[in-house]
Formats: structure tokens, C-alpha cells, sequence
């Protein structure tokens, strides 16, 4: 009987030697006391239940899937802390989890890290997987990652307590941004709020009540109907005789404020079925789903989907344009006086709407008013976005340091981790 192959038997340097990344091959150059070594020595890597799909309702466990529907619960699970990786769809989701959970089986679950602390290399997850995999995933519907991708990951090893002080000094910076980030974010979450205020002060007369004692002008409102203030001017034309026209529709339009984004023409976007003609001063609303409030003025020719109305103002044309953006309309339009979360406003409902109006003087007034301070609290929104874009720049520039020992944390006369790795060797 033929006698098996005989495991070969290493020195613990050849294992160092094998395990080690070799010099040309690391990724980047780290402190001399820091080694680079392939992930599948340092961490159990497994993966989830392929039958895991479906709800549960006992609350046994916690899950993490990539997919968009819960996954059930079965013998299959995990418990421990724990690093999880979405192995498809978007493998920037990770996770580092500690208790009773179910995994998907796009997810790659590690667990028992040696010579790792679990934060250490989950921040290193966070910092380099997605540019990692970027030419290194499989398959074109649903791309996805294949283990073998994941075991040759490359993580550079800082002694334990280099380690140690990194997740410190990572989390005491990220805890400072994330404060400060949940300040600007409330900033940005207050801008509907307050533009919402302004209009409606507008549109009560709130906002130009002390313009009407200075002027000696009556109050004098008025709710009227839609029909009595403007004319939808429903033009349908054969897209075929203005090919060079710019082509709008309701995705050109921003929800909410009137700003209008990048269209093209008739001919780029290959336009056949009719479209209505628009012209310079004309107010564009979309009647699909209303309370998307989707409306802007232009002031140039055009054509414009068959799902949105032309609308021509009988008195002030920008007032009017805010009047429909305000909540008042957008409550209006979106009920239609009968129903609730309307799909599409027709004609009919839409002449039957009232309109909060002044004199044709106060309008003016009303104009001037808001294109002074809608324009001041969008900027300021806009600035909160951009502080919003910088705290994740300034995140991954934190990243970056870490793990080339640039954070101010590495001590070079610490045992260089090597000796660490070379006992990982023994016990494995």
C-alpha cells in the first residue's frame, strides 16, 4: 500500500520567510520595527449561509448581510467579536461586531485574530480594502471578491502596543470629528426648516407687515385659484422640428428648490414621443408625483416632458414660482383636496388650487425680500456640505498616517514585530 506524501516540516525562519511579504512586493514603506504579513495567518477567515435570505422573528440574533433582505435564522451562525467584510455589492460595507449573528454568504466573517488587535485591522479595512480590490473583483452583474483575494491581503504589523496607541489616537480624533460633523449636519437638517419659516412668512404677509406701515399700505390678501393667477399652457410639438432645443424633464429639476441641473437637448437625448413648448419667463411644474415639488423658472426656449405643465403667471412670474414651492402648495398639490401621496396632478386639480396673493406692489416686495434671503441660507447649506466633504477627507487622511506609522505613536526602540509574528509561526 502506497504510503502518503509526508507533510513537509519547516524551520520556524523558513515559515518567517513565507510569511513575510517580500520587500519589492509591499504595498508601502512602513517603520523599521513594523513587518507586512498575508492576511490568512493572522485571522480565521469563514464565510456565511448561503440559505440565509429570509427574515427572523425571535430576535435570537443580530445579522449583517450585503443583500437587501434580511437573512433567517438557522444553526449557521457566529458569535465573538468579529470583522465583517461585504464580499459583493458594496465591499466598502464593514463592520466590527461582538455577540450572537447570522452572515450572508457574500460576507466574509473574521474572527480569532493573532497578533492583531480586532480595531487595529479593522480600521486598516476601512482605510485600504476598497482601493485593494479595485482591479481584483470577479463576475459583471453582481462583481464580488473571492477568498483567495481576501487570504493575500497585505496588513503591515506595528507592535501590540503601537497597535493600541493607533486605534487610540484613530477614535480620539474620529470622536472629535464626528462631533463635529453632527453639528454641521444640524445645520444642514434646519435649512429646510428655515427656508420652510421664510415662506411662509412670506405668504402670509408676515415677512413685508412692517414694508406696509412704512408705505401705508393696506393688508389686503387674497386667496385666489390657480386658474385666476396663471395659464397652463399645455403646447404639445414634434421634438423632431427642434432637435437643437434643450430637453427638460422632472429629473433635471432638484426637489424642493426650483434649482434647475445639467440637461441636454432634444437630439441628445433622442427624444420621439411629443413634448411641450416652453418659452423664456415660463414657470416648468412637474405633475408627477407633486409632492416631490419639483418647479423652476427658465428664461430661455425649450421642450419640456409631456409629465410636467408650462405655466404662464398673470401677475408676478418669481412670485408665483415661490408660492410653489412653499409647504402650503405642496400640501395642496399633493392631496388634491381627496387624496393622499398623489401619483400625478391633472389639469383640473390643479386650476382648483388657491394662491395667498397681495397687490401686484407687495408681490414685488415679497420678491425682493426672498431673493435676498433664500440665496444667504443656501449658501449656507452649501458650505455645510462642503465642511461635511472635508471631515471625510481629513478621515482618510488620519488613515493614511495610521498605518504608515505617522500618527506620532510609533516608538522605534519597541521589539519590532517580527519576534511577534515569529511566535504567531509556533502557535499555528
Amino acid at each position: 500500500m502506497a504510503r502518503g506524501k509526508k507533510k513537509e516540516e519547516l524551520t520556524p525562519e523558513e515559515k518567517l520567510e513565507r510569511a513575510l511579504v517580500p520587500v519589492e512586493e509591499q504595498p508601502y514603506e512602513v517603520p523599521g520595527n513594523w513587518c507586512w504579513c498575508k492576511l490568512e495567518l493572522l485571522t480565521n477567515i469563514k464565510t456565511g449561509d448561503k440559505d440565509a435570505n429570509y427574515g427572523c422573528e425571535d430576535g435570537k440574533y443580530y445579522f449583517f448581510t450585503c443583500a437587501s433582505e434580511p437573512i433567517r435564522c438557522s444553526d449557521y451562525s457566529f458569535e465573538g467579536k468579529a470583522i465583517l467584510l461585504a464580499g459583493n455589492g458594496d465591499i466598502g460595507n464593514i463592520s466590527l461586531y461582538n455577540g450572537k449573528f447570522e452572515a450572508y454568504q457574500r460576507t466574509y466573517v473574521l474572527q480569532q485574530c493573532r497578533g492583531l488587535i480586532e480595531e487595529y485591522l479593522y480600521y486598516n479595512f476601512k482605510y485600504r480594502w476598497i482601493d485593494y480590490n479595485k482591479d481584483k473583483m470577479f463576475g459583471s452583474a453582481i462583481p464580488y471578491i473571492r477568498l483567495g483575494n481576501l487570504k493575500e491581503y497585505e496588513v503591515p504589523i506595528p507592535p501590540l502596543l503601537e497597535q493600541k496607541r493607533i486605534v487610540d489616537r484613530i477614535e480620539s480624533l474620529f470622536a472629535k470629528l464626528d462631533e463635529a460633523k453632527e453639528k454641521v449636519q444640524e445645520v444642514q437638517e434646519s435649512y429646510l426648516v428655515r427656508r420652510a419659516t421664510i415662506l411662509d412668512f412670506a405668504f402670509t404677509g408676515k415677512l413685508t407687515s412692517e414694508w406696509r406701515v412704512q408705505n401705508n399700505i393696506d393688508n389686503n390678501w387674497s386667496e385666489k385659484t390657480f386658474s385666476e393667477v396663471a395659464v397652463i399652457k399645455s403646447n404639445l410639438v414634434n421634438p423632431g422640428e427642434y432637435k437643437d432645443f434643450p430637453h427638460i424633464a422632472p429629473d433635471n429639476i432638484e426637489k424642493r428648490t426650483g434649482v434647475l441641473l445639467q440637461y441636454n437637448t432634444i437630439a441628445e437625448d433622442k427624444v420621439t414621443s411629443g413634448k411641450h413648448r416652453f418659452y423664456p419667463g415660463q414657470i416648468l411644474y412637474s405633475k408627477i408625483r407633486p409632492y416631490l415639488s419639483k418647479v423652476v423658472m427658465v428664461d430661455f426656449d425649450g421642450l419640456c416632458s409631456a409629465d410636467m405643465y408650462p405655466i404662464e403667471a398673470k401677475e408676478n412670474t418669481r412670485y408665483l414660482w415661490y408660492y410653489m414651492l412653499s409647504d402650503n402648495f405642496l400640501e395642496q398639490a399633493s392631496s388634491a383636496g381627496s387624496r393622499s401621496v398623489l401619483p400625478k396632478i391633472n389639469q383640473k386639480e390643479l386650476s382648483k388650487l388657491l394662491v395667498n396673493i397681495p397687490s401686484i406692489e407687495e408681490q414685488k416686495e415679497v420678491v425682493k425680500i426672498l431673493d435676498r434671503l433664500l440665496p444667504y441660507e443656501q449658501n449656507a447649506a452649501e458650505n455645510a456640505q462642503v465642511v461635511l466633504e472635508q471631515i471625510e477627507v481629513i478621515k482618510k487622511s488620519i488613515l493614511f498616517k495610521a498605518f504608515r506609522g505617522e500618527l506620532g505613536t510609533n516608538s522605534p526602540e519597541e521589539e519590532s514585530a517580527i519576534k511577534l509574528l515569529k511566535k504567531i509561526l509556533v502557535e499555528t
